[in-house]
């Protein structure tokens, strides 16, 4: 028989309940602060939904009544230097986070509300509603909530999407030696989602000051936790990742608040991060003005229950109990508190003259539809006073280096300037750099500032993403192969991509992502991708190409000054081991972001190409002997094009040829095809032609890759077919 032996987990697990003692004791002017900001919260989540029941709300509503009591009890222990951010639901948390940044000394029920606190109702209230007075100008509606100020740093509307940047903000206030924290909201059927697990392995791995505050309501939209997992106590995933977690009952909002202390003492005091699962109920359904059972998948003998729990009524009962409060006080707080949210919401409304009876919001107050691009991007202000050089401009000594090795040095000589600049990946602090050596030499030199990740992209570029929003650090995220992005495409696309313009355009996002294209290196299909067309789909981000170790320290370093995330491409096996000239000295200038630059000069056709392409390009023209004028164009996305070096080249040419290397399906020059015959249609002479790789993917076959993927001879092929019969040209 084989020997058994019980095993315990390594951290806590514990259901906290708070005693008539615990009552007793608590601080009354924590119970008065309690009771006013969730009827505050009520009272707004009661106004939403009535505007809501007027279809005055575009979009969802998701009301957090029936779940104050979370809110309220876990966010009135932070200071003002802890951070949060949470889900679609989250008016809750971002204005009990709000509500105590204007009043850091508390409520007192029977006293009048000050103008700050006005101004969060109705800033918060314009926000859902989509007008300009909003905190992020309209953009974010009922799910994008932001007021960095304040610590919320952003609620969000993909399940699970805010928690990697939780940790990412708790990675920056623990580096910079603090003691705040961070706090990510999310509800049971966030539990399930593999960068919520993904963040908890990284926050325990890293011992981060983070707290992940489970909101389990029982119900993923009509899903319950039952149905979706096989342990519905979901606090008990945090035993998986050595993590101490609490289980508590939400409609209690002191017991909230001493679970919250106890995870606050561990998380200040260095342990490292915690959860907390809190039993909650809302009391209506996933959003609108409708209770769950009005779609068949609750109970009304359910609801009326947990309704009889409610938080606001069990904080009143205990305080008229000790006599802190008296019955007449509580209707007073009641109607005070519906009277300044009926205020905030007639002064957004207006009798609509189109219906009879009806409001419509006065239109002086939306936003200007102008400026819908506004903020999607920075205004490259960062670069003003900036040193720009070109090859040309050049004159010293240069040395010969590989591409790879300017890679590492770059990093290194910034690094080494700026302490903000954090580097991570798979390996980058292991291997002499990594697999091919690209961070050689920066864990020796700057080890807290070089982080080797577990393999789980969408939680490491995630936790990049919330440093950047943070903005204390700069992250260089290092992706080991391009077909990853869709690993993390979620924090990539829907969070870093849209941050800045979702919450206002506000705010910058400091993020380098370092991207290796595995082209001929025999990795096959899933490690092959050129990300260029798929990148540029999406916008809120800048590509880099560099197709020479020059253009890479200088584009390098642009990137890393820039104040948007910006994606650098680099070509493992057709530039990593090719050598190039280099200053042998200068690793500080700047190639300015939107500027293509003309490799050979010519009259016959524009070659519009960038990366290895340029110079298998080059190789191709020579080849064929046709006059072409080659452009690489360095800076691939939709706002960094140089229409202006493109455009003097086809006014010149009249004929265009689009090379990249990758797949047909995923053509970067299809979009820039697009672009290129709506600019200058009338100076061209043919339709635009294009050299792509196959419809496939590469194969591991030598031979099937070399098929997969264009190349010199791909592009001689293409310019013999334009010109061949044009025997005069050339």
């Amino acid at each position: 028989m084989p020997s058994i032996k019980n095993l315990q987990p390594a951290s806590p697990w514990v259901e906290l309940q708070a005693t008539q003692k615990d009552w007793d004791a608590a601080d009354p002017a924590l119970l008065k602060t309690m009771l006013t900001q969730m009827h505050l919260v009520r009272a707004f989540e009661e106004t939403v939904l009535v505007l809501a029941g007027q279809k005055l709300i575009n979009g969802p509503a998701h009301s957090s009544i029936g779940q104050e009591g979370g809110a309220v009890g876990s966010i009135m222990g932070l200071t003002a230097a802890d951070q949060i951010n949470g889900s679609h639901r989250g008016h809750h948390q971002f204005l009990a986070k709000a509500l105590g940044f204007v009043s850091p000394s508390g409520f007192d029920p029977t006293a009048e509300f000050s103008d700050d606190v006005r101004t969060v109702l109705r800033r918060g209230l314009a926000e859902i509603c989509g007008l300009a007075d909003g905190y992020c100008g309209g953009r974010g509606g009922s799910m994008h909530l932001q007021w960095i100020e304040a610590g919320a740093m952003g609620t969000n509307a993909i399940v699970g999407g805010a928690v990697p940047f939780a940790a990412g903000f708790a990675w920056s206030s623990k580096q910079a030696k603090t003691d705040a924290v961070s706090v990510s909201y999310f509800g049971d059927g966030a539990m399930n989602i593999g960068s919520v697990l993904e963040s908890l392995n990284l926050a325990s791995a890293w011992d981060l000051p983070v707290c992940f505050f489970v909101e389990n309501n029982r119900y993923a939209v009509s899903t319950t936790v039952e149905e979706a997992t096989g342990e519905p106590r979901l606090s008990a995933r945090a035993l998986g990742f050595n993590i101490a977690s609490w289980r508590v009952d939400g409609m209690d909002p002191l017991a909230v608040h001493l679970a919250m202390g106890e995870a606050l003492q561990h998380m200040r005091a260095g342990k490292g991060p915690t959860m907390i699962e809190a039993n909650v109920y809302r009391y209506f359904h996933q959003n609108g003005p409708f209770p769950g059972s009005a779609f068949g998948y609750r109970e009304k003998a359910e609801e009326t229950e947990w309704r009889e729990r409610d938080p606001l009524r069990m904080v009143e009962s205990h305080l008229l109990r000790r006599k802190l409060i008296s019955e007449e006080e509580v209707t007073e707080l009641r109607a005070k508190v519906k009277k300044v949210m009926a205020d905030v919401s007639n002064n957004l409304l207006e009798a609509d003259p189109a219906g009879q009876g009806t409001q419509r919001f006065r239109p002086e107050l939306w936003p200007d539809p102008s400026l819908i691009d506004t903020g999607i991007r920075g205004d490259l202000s960062e670069f003003t006073g900036v040193d720009f050089k070109e090859a040309k401009d050049f004159a010293g000594k240069t040395v010969t280096k590989k591409f790879v090795d300017v890679v590492a040095a770059v990093m290194g000589r910034r690094m080494e300037q700026d302490d903000s600049i954090v580097v991570m990946g798979e390996d980058v602090h292991k291997m002499s750099g990594g697999p091919r050596g690209a961070t050689k030499g920066l864990k020796d030199a700057f080890p807290d500032r070089v982080l080797g990740t577990p393999i789980s992209e969408a939680g490491f570029t995630g936790l990049a993403g919330g440093m950047a929003l943070d903005g204390r650090y700069r992250p260089v995220v290092e992706l080991m192969y391009a077909d990853f992005i869709w690993v993390a495409a979620d924090q990539i696309f829907n969070q870093i991509g849209k941050a800045r313009h979702m919450f206002g355009g506000k705010h910058d996002m400091p993020l380098v992502m370092r991207i290796k294209i595995g082209t001929r290196t025999g990795y096959g299909s899933q490690h092959s991708m050129d990300p260029a067309g798929i990148m540029n789909t999406s916008v809120g981000w800048r590509i880099a190409a560099p197709s020479t170790a020059l253009d890479y320290i200088g584009m390098m370093n642009s990137s890393l000054r820039c104040n948007d995330p910006v994606a650098v491409l680099e070509h493992d096996s057709d530039l990593y081991k090719t050598s190039f000239d280099v200053p042998e000295t200068d690793l500080d200038f700047y190639i300015p972001i939107g500027s293509a630059a003309v490799r050979r000069e010519g009259k016959a056709v524009t070659i519009i190409t960038y990366l290895a392409m340029v110079q298998q390009s080059l190789d191709a023209v020579e080849a064929a002997g046709i006059d072409a004028e080659v452009i690489d164009l360095r800076w691939l996305d939709a706002a960094s094009i140089d229409w202006d070096t493109i455009g003097e080249s086809i006014r010149k040419t009249n004929n265009v040829l689009l090379v990249e290397q990758g797949s047909h399906g995923t053509s970067y020059g299809a979009w820039l095809s697009d672009e290129i015959q709506r600019r200058f249609f009338d100076w061209l002479d043919s339709p635009i032609a294009r050299v792509t790789g196959a419809e496939s993917s590469p194969s591991i076959s030598k031979v099937l890759e070399k098929a997969a993927i264009a190349d010199t001879d791909t592009v001689i092929a293409s310019l013999t077919e334009l010109f061949g019969a044009r025997k005069g040209v050339k």
